[in-house]
């Protein structure tokens, strides 16, 4: 491999701590494979040197470059993910005081079921699970960035409650979870000089990849381990920052001068990806970031097509220019990414039907596990058997017509045939709450007779389910454009369908396609820009370039700034072609195109 003059003072860097700040495609893993290489050429023993990564893939693929440059199998050096470390640590404590813990991801308890359990005994409430992921992010977040969580508000009911909730439940299964065993391990450190000797006499050298996603809890441990010594080199890029839901931040990675003071700096400036259309439309964009390093970001490719901004009228125009692309361009790599998994679900839809093969990055959406999908289901199943009392308590609440529980306890003991027919009995009942029984009964008709999407449509529409939605978002936290995003989501696929059965099997395919992967050997990918990091494409689109997604809606310098940060990971994955995407109607209504599009239209 040819290496340049940056990269290589970088591999021959020996003694004492180092940053070495690498912007996209400047071959950061590269470095530290020769790195290592020239450290074992110089005598260093390979078990002696100790590579962090954040992810096990990180891991398993910069183990499998090793072993093509490193033919030795038996005298390796370590690859480790931070969490496989830390766990190692909590280990050793556990043999050595004889204590016993098990880890929540691996056990019969899921940490869903958990959280999900406790949100409802606090608020009466059952989660989704992408509430239940928000939740669980907001309590990794506060773990950490090592904050307290009563210093912060949340929009989630009840928060302080059940994070202690879960942390009492955990304590008195003896249940960990992976932040737990990231914070429990600085414990055991500071606590437990046996094991600190040990973990530290193991390694005369560590190297940090993607630095700028590690918390501020995190860092302390490698911290720890890599005194007094402080043979640590860390790579990163602060402009690559995006994970501050979890307690990732380039702050530490700014003041960490004011830590080593005999810091070495490197920079690897020079982009062998990108052409250079992206790399100076990127770089100009991200430099209006105030709190991050300040870098010659280059390249020495080509200019070979302008960054491409694209309007379109409706969500579904995005997919159709994407497709007529893919068309175009047959052999190339396509990474079509978005913020939201939402955002996969009718481009699936569309991709699915005119049998293009696709490979799904990232979680993607639950569907037939999601909530809104159980309603309007047992709303519609309920349409075609009105003396189906079981369904009706499930959704009676959920659809207009003021139906009480009093009114429902009555049905349970007085249902004679028809529901609604044995509703208007109800005594006392006053004439206008008749009326409005019957119209319910009529509209549940009307519902009955119509195709499924028009079906989804009416029960949002004309049985008032978009106005519980509405109560339901302000009363717990949650975000009313994703859930309205979603049903316009299972409105279009229903499209295709003409049966409820052939759109729950519609469901259950996608479902499968998700949990599968699709199609790991296309090369077309759809992911979200968090999964995609680290990834790159000839073409790349960017969907739903919108105000109030990419950038979301905030009066906080520190969220504008990482969504800036996120929006150019998302430019640099492509190589060649990068297309923007605005869609003038999003969720149904007329929507502002995203700032950040503004802002690359003026630096273009």
């Amino acid at each position: 491999m040819n290496l340049s003059k940056q990269q290589l003072k970088a591999i021959d860097h020996d003694q004492g701590p180092a940053l070495i700040l690498a912007v996209p495609g400047a071959g950061k893993t590269s470095i530290l494979l020769y790195r290592t290489l020239k450290l074992i050429k110089s005598g260093t023993d390979p078990k002696r040197i100790l590579t962090i990564t954040f992810s096990k893939a990180a891991s398993l693929d910069i183990n499998r470059r090793f072993q093509h440059i490193y033919k030795d199998n038996f005298n390796k050096p370590v690859f480790s993910t931070i969490h496989a470390l830390c766990y190692g640590i909590v280990l050793d404590y556990a043999r050595l005081r004889g204590k016993k813990y098990t880890l929540i991801e691996s056990g019969s308890s899921s940490k869903f079921k958990i959280i999900s359990d406790i949100y409802y005994s606090l608020n009466r409430k059952y989660l989704s699970e992408e509430n239940i992921e928000e939740i669980l992010n907001k309590i990794s977040y506060f773990k950490n960035s090592m904050k307290n969580p009563q210093d912060e508000k949340t929009n989630i009911p009840n928060f302080m409650q059940i994070y202690l909730n879960y942390e009492y439940y955990k304590k008195s299964k003896g249940l960990i979870d992976f932040d737990d065993m990231i914070l429990l391990s600085l414990e055991i450190l500071k606590k437990e000089n046996y094991i600190l000797n040990k973990k530290r006499s193991a390694y005369d050298y560590l190297q940090l990849d993607e630095g700028q996603d590690t918390s501020i809890a995190q860092f302390e441990v490698i911290k720890l381990l890599a005194s007094p010594k402080n043979n640590l080199l860390i790579v990163a890029d602060d402009d690559q920052s995006i994970y501050g839901f979890r307690g990732a931040s380039p702050d530490y990675l700014l003041k960490l001068k004011e830590i080593y003071k005999n810091l070495k700096f490197y920079y690897l400036e020079n982009n062998f990806r990108s052409s250079k259309n992206i790399v100076n439309t990127s770089k100009l964009f991200i430099k209006k970031n105030t709190n991050r390093f300040n870098k010659k970001i280059s390249t020495l490719n080509d200019y070979i097509d302008p960054v491409n901004i694209v309007k379109v009228e409706r969500i579904r125009d995005q997919y159709r220019f994407i497709y007529e692309n893919i068309k175009k361009y047959p052999d190339k790599s396509h990474g079509i990414l978005y913020r939201n998994n939402l955002s996969s679900l009718g481009l699936m839809e569309y991709l699915e039907r005119r049998n293009v093969e696709f490979n799904l990055k990232g979680s993607g959406v639950k569907i037939l596990n999601h909530f809104i999908v159980k309603d309007i289901l047992d709303i519609i199943k309920f349409s075609n058997n009105t003396t189906d009392i079981d369904t009706f308590s499930r959704i009676y609440y959920k659809v207009k017509g003021y139906i009480s529980k009093a009114h429902l306890k009555y049905l349970k003991n007085n249902l004679r045939g028809d529901l609604f027919i044995s509703l208007v009995n109800y005594p006392n009942l006053p004439n206008y709450y008749k009326e409005n029984i019957l119209k319910l009964r009529k509209d549940f008709k009307i519902l009955k007779a119509l195709n499924i999407s028009d079906q989804i449509n009416y029960v949002i529409n004309e049985l008032g389910y978009d106005f519980y939605l509405r109560d339901m978002s302000e009363k717990f936290g949650y975000n009313y454009e994703s859930l309205k995003e979603f049903y316009i989501h299972l409105s279009y696929i229903a499209k295709s369908e003409r049966t409820l059965d052939d759109f729950i099997g519609r469901l259950k395919y996608l479902d499968y396609l998700i949990k599968t992967k699709s199609f790991q050997d296309s090369n077309i990918s759809l992911s979200t820009i968090h999964s995609a990091k680290g990834l790159e494409y000839d073409c790349v689109y960017v969907l739903d370039m919108v105000e109030g997604i990419l950038p979301s809606i905030s009066d906080n310098v520190e969220t504008l700034e990482e969504d800036r940060r996120l929006f150019y990971v998302a430019m640099t994955r492509a190589k060649n072609h990068l297309y923007l995407l605005y869609p003038k109607t999003f969720n149904s209504k007329s929507v502002a195109m995203s700032s950040f599009l503004e802002e690359i239209s003026q630096v273009k």
